[in-house]
């Protein structure tokens, strides 16, 4: 039996036992929409999730319940998948990426929605503002996508001379802002940039050839859902292109990729989970800021930069939050 198969049986049936339970002691169930898989969130998603949760007093399995689903990066399930926690009448949906979210605010007017987004939430039309997102939605705003210019930046230090690419997924929502930032950016630095979509594993391959084709310099991966559990898949292909690249998350780097510079996934999910308890406890989102990242972790890999061969200027290395040997 295949791991993820078997971690989502586990799951789906733990589900099962405890709403029934729930329904007999009448605790709160928390809906949690996800766009990846159980096994794809467990690690950066899930823990610190329940961490958060628990730091509120809520124990998943002891005083609430948790119903899961999981539209395996197949977005066209999110709608159907929001509209039955909408009918499970849970006491809060908790709406993973923005793809997730925007199925949940279709779904439901009135039910608590707390949500983690990669774009601006006032732009995808899901708060009125951040300090006060008024109706039924709050979460937090990772700006992974305002933060393209600044990896792009970063990325002309290490590779000074030639031209860079951009990998991005037509399906993510603020990709088109991402791109049009990411040009914007370009311009003013006075590099050619060239813009490479990928939506499918074949997709990935065949980008990474493309920029190999090109004699692309360097590359920005930008942020995505689809992206996120390819972590190793998409640090192996710059390395088999000698292609020095730049990632949103610090766990890219950790997965072997050259530099990541963005907000922490364990941070942001642990927040999310005091959030989810404080409405669970009567809190409206209305009355709840939408969380921003304060800290960004730049992060750079030096045993790839090795194998890269390439040398991280000093000045990078002096203002790195992390340095892996």
């Amino acid at each position: 039996m295949k791991r993820r198969t078997f971690i989502a049986g586990l799951v789906s049936a733990a589900a099962w036992s405890v709403v029934a339970r729930a329904q007999q002691a009448a605790i709160q169930v928390i809906g949690y929409l996800g766009t990846q898989s159980a096994d794809d969130d467990y690690k950066y998603v899930t823990i610190p999730f329940l961490q958060g949760l628990k730091e509120t007093g809520y124990v998943a399995g002891q005083n609430v319940a948790i119903e899961y689903r999981w539209a395996e990066n197949q977005y066209d399930r999110l709608p159907a998948l929001a509209a039955d926690l909408v009918r499970r009448r849970v006491a809060v949906i908790v709406a993973n990426g923005t793809p997730a979210v925007l199925a949940a605010k279709a779904a439901t007017t009135t039910i608590p929605i707390v949500f983690t987004t990669g774009g601006d939430p006032v732009a995808l039309g899901l708060v009125a503002s951040l300090n006060r997102p008024g109706a039924n939605l709050t979460g937090s705003a990772v700006l992974t996508t305002e933060l393209a210019p600044k990896r792009l930046q970063l990325l002309r230090q290490v590779i000074p001379n030639g031209t860079l690419g951009a990998l991005t997924d037509p399906a993510f929502p603020p990709t088109q802002s991402s791109i049009a930032d990411l040009q914007a950016a370009a311009r003013t630095l006075g590099l050619q940039l060239t813009i490479v979509y990928a939506r499918t594993d074949s997709d990935l391959e065949a980008a990474f050839a493309t920029f190999s084709q090109q004699r692309t310099g360097a590359v920005v991966v930008s942020d995505s859902n689809f992206y996120t559990r390819r972590m190793e898949q998409l640090a192996a292909l710059a390395a088999r292109h000698a292609l020095p690249a730049i990632f949103p998350y610090r766990e890219y780097a950790l997965a072997g990729g050259l530099i990541s510079y963005g907000s922490s996934f364990r941070y942001l999910y642990h927040q999310i989970g005091i959030y989810t308890g404080r409405i669970l406890k009567g809190d409206k989102p209305a009355d709840l800021p939408v969380l921003q990242p304060t800290k960004f972790d730049f992060v750079i890999n030096l045993k790839t930069a090795k194998a890269l061969g390439l040398t991280i200027p000093e000045t990078l290395l002096a203002t790195a939050d992390e340095v892996i040997q």
